[in-house]
């Protein structure tokens, strides 16, 4: 690939993660303040966390500071925390996010779309955590503990999920004790439907193993090489009802590699016999793209 044409892709791609970074914000601060505020839901992370700073300094101290200016100075703060450790193009979209979503919440008209807390909580919960699935599927992220998670994943090839549950259910405990446990259940639904979206769409951290059976292993290793920077393991193998010999290649790779590399393996063999299966924790030397 020519430089010229390398600039023109990588211009390309940054006009998409823009447009996506763009409408995940507008969906997220929409959530925000047509769902969450209206119905005094609080949403997981750092969202929920200036939620609930912002009324309790408004309603134990009568200051009347909008929530989005603490989400976006702890979100800044976080971001020059771990910039250095995770991608620059990434953190720089992050910022971008939680930037677009201060604004948008400061402009946005809170509307009040439906009456009924239960299913405020549902659809709002859905509703955000489709916006941040749009920028975690697009290079970037919603910032705060995503900040936080990503890098942890990055290090560690595990999820810090168990820290971000207690981190959000401190917050449910202290909304709770204040407001009511009525509203601290509404907010477990509301963080419970934003978290089942984000894991569905999200496959950074999650991998499947592939196991391909070939009679031509190395056409097979080529065509995946080319495309995809994971080890594969040969091994010797012979089919069971004709006695032919064959080989079995071993590879993992994170979940939403899997098609392309079920692909790149047919068009070295395309009759080979490919398996794929879920994957629950990769130990080793397990190769992580990095974040741009």
């Amino acid at each position: 690939m020519s430089e010229k044409v390398f600039k023109k892709t990588d211009k390309i791609q940054i006009i998409k993660m823009a447009f996506w970074v763009l409408i995940s914000a507008a969906f997220q601060a929409f959530a925000l303040t047509s769902f969450s505020v209206p119905a005094k839901i609080y949403p997981s992370g750092i969202s929920g966390l200036s939620r609930l700073v912002s009324d309790i300094l408004k309603d134990y101290a009568s200051l009347n500071i909008p929530y989005f200016y603490f989400y976006l100075i702890i979100n800044l703060f976080l971001a020059a925390l771990v910039y250095k450790h995770i991608g620059k193009l990434f953190t720089i979209f992050s910022v971008l996010q939680t930037t677009l979503v201060s604004v948008f919440s400061s402009f946005f008209p809170t509307l009040h779309i439906l009456d009924d807390p239960l299913l405020i909580a549902i659809f709002g919960g859905l509703l955000s955590g489709f916006g941040v699935s749009l920028a975690l599927t697009n290079g970037a992220s919603s910032g705060g503990t995503d900040f936080i998670s990503i890098y942890y994943s990055n290090k560690y090839h595990k999820s810090m999920w168990d820290y971000v549950f207690g981190f959000n259910s401190a917050i449910i405990c202290v909304a709770g004790l204040l407001y009511g446990w009525q509203i601290a259940a509404y907010s477990i639904i509301f963080q419970y439907a934003s978290n089942t979206i984000v894991s569905k769409m999200h496959k950074r951290y999650t991998h499947q193993a592939i196991i391909i059976v070939t009679k031509r292993p190395q056409e097979v290793i080529d065509s995946i090489f080319k495309n995809v920077r994971h080890g594969i393991t040969k091994i010797s193998a012979q089919g069971a009802y004709k006695g032919a010999d064959e080989t079995m290649l071993y590879t993992v790779v994170n979940s939403f590699q899997t098609t392309e590399v079920v692909r790149y393996a047919l068009e070295g063999d395309p009759k080979a016999f490919i398996e794929t299966r879920n994957s629950l924790r990769v130990y080793g030397n397990y190769y992580q793209k990095p974040l741009d």
